[in-house]
């Protein structure tokens, strides 16, 4: 790890910049997000995709009640569990708030780890053809009866980049991928390709807390177990007699683990291990894309 920046020593933002607050999950994003906002007399524009829904609030580690004191949060608790949202939404929603920020003579801070979003917000997203609701429902299809593996299989043989950054359970966006290439006729990382992503649409500071791999892994795990001892199953439960249970917020990392236990799937000794499991595979993708990033390495101690 490079070595960090005391966060005493952080520079206000310049006249128009934006803040971003990236990391792995359980790194302490909004920790760091909620200081900077104190410091520089900001606000929070969340960039997580179970936060945004409400009702989904335990596992998806969104802000306590004190974080939520000493900042303002947008685009938390935004939208209702089976709302539509995706990346191109989300940056329509995060430049209205920091529209809005600015405009209150505060300065805007983008904090998540969902970064497909974060991307889609600062740089825009690639144009990659039509859509078609049959396809989709023909997809959905085979995942329900066949696994969403195959269809994973059958993106790496069209598309093996688009294949390589996501995961096989990504059934949105490996239906997706697959629709591009049917309805184009050229793979989505070609379209990707040909956008280039080089030049952002804001000017921008972008920020990661320092921390060692296996710090992170003791956080994710006193994680979850202090989450299943809030009372993390019975919010899904609730959720699930709800009708939520097809929801994409419910096919999230923790949440799909504690839906399978109340299918009888996983005992009460395997959940907390399963969600570890997970939530680790969850964060190495993370990591492959922080890589290419160029941010700041700040220590909060």
């Amino acid at each position: 790890m490079s070595q960090a920046t005391p966060f005493e020593s952080l520079p206000a933002p310049s006249e128009g910049e934006l803040l971003v607050v990236v990391g792995p999950t359980a790194s302490g994003k909004t920790e760091l997000a909620t200081r900077l906002a104190e410091r520089f007399d900001g606000e929070i524009v969340s960039a997580d995709s179970v936060q945004i829904y409400r009702r989904f609030d335990i596992g998806s580690g969104k802000p306590t009640p004190g974080e939520a004191a000493r900042a303002r949060h947008h685009l938390v608790d935004a939208i209702e569990p089976d709302g539509p949202m995706d990346a191109g939404l989300y940056a329509s929603r995060a430049e209205a708030a920091i529209v809005d920020i600015r405009a209150r003579g505060k300065v805007p801070i983008v904090c998540g780890g969902t970064f497909l979003w974060i991307k889609a917000l600062l740089w825009g997203l690639a144009e990659s053809g039509p859509r078609d609701e049959t396809i989709r429902a023909r997809h959905r299809a085979i995942a329900e009866t066949e696994g969403r593996a195959l269809l994973h299989s059958q993106l790496a043989a069209v598309d093996p980049e688009a294949a390589a950054r996501l995961a096989p359970n990504d059934f949105v966006r490996v239906s997706r991928a697959l629709e591009v290439v049917e309805l184009t006729g050229k793979p989505q990382s070609a379209w990707h390709k040909e956008h280039g992503f080089a030049a952002p649409r804001y000017a921008f500071r972008m920020f990661e807390v320092a921390r060692e791999r296996s710090e992170i892994d003791d956080r994710i795990a006193q994680r979850a177990n202090d989450w299943l001892s809030q009372g993390w199953v019975a919010e899904v439960e609730a959720l699930l007699q709800s009708g939520f249970g097809e929801t994409r917020a419910m096919a999230s990392v923790g949440y799909k683990e504690v839906h399978a236990h109340l299918r009888g799937e996983l005992s009460a000794e395997e959940l907390p291990i399963a969600i570890v499991r997970s939530t680790r595979v969850f964060v190495r993708r993370q990591r492959t894309w922080l890589r290419d990033q160029k941010k700041e390495i700040v220590s909060l101690a």
